[in-house]
């Protein structure tokens, strides 16, 4: 076998490829989520479906990877590993369609507003972070580029309508997977504000309404992206060096709000691709924060205060397996208004990737800002339960316990970093700098926490019965340990007299 520094780079005289593919998609980021993600499915409808599309990607910062891109003639390898149809599984492909990368920030420029002016350009595609789709007053239609995502959209869709003359069929297809509610939404949005602030005038406007398609997406993959730990065992394992590798996992899912039309023109039901064109994504985004991320933020707490460190360990561990799985089906699932044999199937499919051999996925690593985490996704199904059947949903109780004692920031002697707002750390460190041990300062304790409005949006204690069952369980974690209080909680021993 050849040594690692032997290795051919990858690139396309290298590596056997197809001849590019035309240019139908713009790609604001080059990062490891849209590579493994998006461009991965892209790259399967071209070898299954025939789509015949390449992709253009820009950076969109100063800093990036577009160099390193070109320098391997758009190709990289995407390795993914986990549970496969209930087989762990690894297995990798050379993605194809990338045609180059483009920096607007210096002698890039001109080349990225060119592409405005490629009739053939279709969908533009986007991932800038968070904080991606956001207004910069600033900006300004000459800026050589804008300095914000939707700055630098609305000045080449102006562009593009200004050199087709306003023709109606050169609008885009846009599909930002920013992980935001309604990211088309916001997006579209602050283009238009652009658009008003540039005053570029009502037939613009007008155009960006009727020709161009702002889509809502929901992505769900796990992408560990590039495997520093492990690159020399992996490229003498593939036999040619690649300083672009990306790591996922198996599993992935793509909800598109958008028009029943779409389908035809993103033939992923071709290429066997787990991508939903769906007239309201509201219910899938509530499935996906409700189970699997209610699932991590529930888990966390117990786990680690249990003596477990990943994800995997807690699903694989015979009482926290079961409490875990209990709560998704018992107390999440009845929730939701989606048909349940479909949401067994999505939990069964969350279960399978916590459990992913090949990825070590640290409870502590959920833990940051836990408090706002639980008002978001374990909150609303706790409400919920408790409206439609009038009593407490005792696994997600007893979570909302654990994470007031994990705030406590002691495991056993030894101490937890804590990590969320500097008010939320200050409040419980003093709450629990009073406590005495005893049932009645827990209930104390409890009380205060749970009557925190600016941090549940609501005074916790009006729900009947939850500071007592919440404060009750916080006095058996504190007395008798996390071990004992869970074991005992799920008849798995016999409570202490």
């Amino acid at each position: 076998m050849k040594q690692v520094d032997e290795l051919d780079q990858l690139n396309r005289k290298s590596f056997i490829v197809t001849e590019p593919h035309p240019e139908k998609v713009l790609q604001f980021g080059e990062g490891n989520f849209l590579r493994a993600f998006v461009d991965w499915q892209f790259d399967k409808m071209n070898k299954l479906a025939e789509w015949n599309t390449g992709v253009v990607i820009v950076q969109p910062q100063p800093g990036g990877l577009v160099e390193k891109l070109n320098e391997q003639d758009g190709l990289y390898t995407v390795i993914l590993e986990g549970i496969k149809d209930g087989k762990a599984m690894k297995e990798h492909t050379v993605v194809e369609c990338v045609t180059r990368g483009i920096n607007p920030y210096g002698s890039d420029f001109l080349e990225y507003e060119a592409l405005s002016q490629k009739p053939e350009l279709r969908f533009v595609v986007s991932n800038t972070t968070e904080a991606g789709i956001a207004y910069a007053p600033e900006d300004q239609l000459e800026d050589r580029p804008q300095k914000s995502f939707p700055g630098k959209l609305a000045a080449f869709l102006y562009k593009r309508f200004q050199f087709f003359g306003g023709d109606q069929s050169k609008g885009l297809v846009i599909i930002p997977c920013e992980l935001i509610d309604r990211n088309g939404d916001a997006l579209k949005e602050i283009v238009l504000k652009y658009a008003d602030q540039w005053k570029l005038g009502a037939e613009f406007i007008a155009w960006l309404e009727e020709s161009n398609t702002f889509c809502n997406s929901l992505v769900d993959r796990i992408v560990p992206g590039y495997p520093k730990d492990r690159i020399h065992e992996i490229q003498a394992e593939l036999g040619y060096k690649d300083d672009l590798v990306v790591v996922g996992e198996q599993y992935h899912l793509w909800v598109i709000e958008g028009p029943q039309w779409l389908k035809e023109e993103l033939p992923a039901h071709l290429a066997g691709l787990n991508v939903l064109i769906v007239d309201d994504m509201a219910p899938y985004r509530t499935r996906k924060v409700r189970i699997l991320n209610g699932a991590h933020t529930a888990l966390t707490p117990v786990a680690y205060l249990y003596g477990l460190d990943t994800v995997g360990q807690a699903v694989e561990h015979d009482i926290m397996g079961n409490f875990i799985q209990s709560l998704i089906r018992e107390e999440i699932i009845p929730t939701l208004d989606s048909p349940e044999a479909e949401l067994n199937v999505y939990a069964d499919d969350v279960i399978e990737r916590f459990r992913n051999p090949y990825v070590s996925h640290y409870v502590m690593s959920i833990a940051l800002n836990s408090v706002s985490k639980f008002k978001t996704r374990n909150l609303p199904s706790l409400l919920q339960y408790v409206a439609q059947r009038k009593v407490l949903p005792i696994k997600i109780v007893f979570s909302l316990a654990s994470l007031l004692v994990f705030y406590r920031g002691d495991r056993n002697g030894e101490s937890i970093a804590l990590a969320d707002e500097a008010e939320v750390l200050s409040t419980f460190g003093e709450l629990w700098s009073q406590y005495d041990g005893t049932l009645a300062g827990a209930k104390q304790l409890t009380a205060l926490v749970l009557g925190r409005q600016t941090w549940w949006g609501q005074d916790l204690n009006q729900i009947e019965g939850l500071a007592e069952q919440t404060a009750q369980h916080v006095y058996e974690i504190t007395s008798r340990g996390m071990k004992e209080t869970l074991d005992s909680l799920t008849g798995n021993s016999v409570p202490r007299a």
